[in-house]
C-alpha cells in the first residue's frame, strides 16, 4: 500500500512496486489517482481524516507531506504531515501490515526549535509507539526531482540550493548533499522488504550508497 504516490517519492515508490514480481497488488490511498494504469494497481480515494477500513496488505510506504506555504497554515501542515501519515499507518496495521516505510526529513526531532522538524519527530515517535515489526524512517535531504510535471508548486530558494549543492557536492558531507527521489524510494523499499525486525533510520549518506 501506498500513501502520497502523486510527489516526487511516492512515485517513484509505486513505480518500483509494480515493477516487482513480488507483489501481486499494490493498492493506493489518496484524493487523487496516480496518472497511470497497471493490471496490479488497485486506487483507493480517501479522506485522510476518515480512512474507514482498507484491504489486507503486508506492507505499507507513507510519502505524504507539504509546505507550510502550501498548506496556508501550520495547523493545516501538521494535518497531512503527522495526522494523516499516522492515520494512514493505523489502518494499515488494523488490516495486517507488519511492515512500514515512511518519508520523514532530515532534521526531524520533537525537541527541534524549528516547527517543520519538530512536527516531523512528533511524527517519528508516534509511529514508534504503534508497535510494527519493522519501521523505516527515511530522512533525506535536499530532494531532487521534476515538481513541475508533477503540478507542484516550487518551493522558495530550493532551486538555487540544489544548484550550489550540486556544484559542491565533493566537499559535502553525504547526508547533506542532495539525493534523487529515485534513489530515495529504492533505499526505502529495500530496507522494508528486507524485512530485519525493528525500528531503523535511513540517514540521506546511507540512502545515496544504497
Amino acid at each position: 500500500m501506498v500513501a502520497g504516490a502523486t510527489g516526487l517519492v511516492g512515485r517513484e515508490i509505486l513505480a518500483g512496486l509494480l515493477a516487482d514480481k513480488r507483489y501481486r497488488a499494490v493498492h493506493v490511498l489518496g484524493r487523487r489517482a496516480p496518472p497511470i494504469t497497471h493490471p496490479k494497481l488497485q486506487v483507493h480515494t480517501v479522506d485522510f481524516a476518515h480512512i474507514g477500513k482498507l484491504p489486507e496488505v503486508d506492507e505499507v510506504y507513507v510519502a505524504l507531506g507539504t509546505t507550510i506555504k502550501v498548506a496556508g497554515s501550520r495547523q493545516s501542515f501538521r494535518a497531512v504531515d503527522f495526522d494523516a501519515v499516522l492515520a494512514v499507518a493505523e489502518a494499515a496495521q488494523a488490516c495486517g501490515a507488519t511492515r512500514l516505510g515512511v518519508v520523514s526529513a532530515m532534521g526531524a526531532s520533537a525537541r527541534s526549535s524549528v516547527f517543520y522538524n519538530r512536527v516531523k519527530g512528533d511524527m517519528e515517535d508516534a509511529l514508534r509507539e504503534l508497535g510494527y515489526a519493522t519501521l523505516i524512517l527515511a530522512r533525506p535531504s535536499f530532494i531532487e526531482g521534476d515538481r513541475a510535471a508533477l503540478q507542484q508548486p516550487g518551493r522558495g530558494g530550493e532551486g538555487l540550493a540544489l544548484m550550489a549543492m550540486r556544484a559542491l557536492a565533493p566537499l559535502i558531507p553525504a547526508n547533506y548533499r542532495v539525493i534523487p527521489a529515485a534513489q530515495i524510494a529504492r533505499a526505502l523499499m529495500q530496507a522494508v522488504s528486507d524485512a530485519k525486525p525493528g525500528i531503523r533510520t535511513l540517514l540521506s549518506g546511507e540512502m545515496q550508497a544504497a
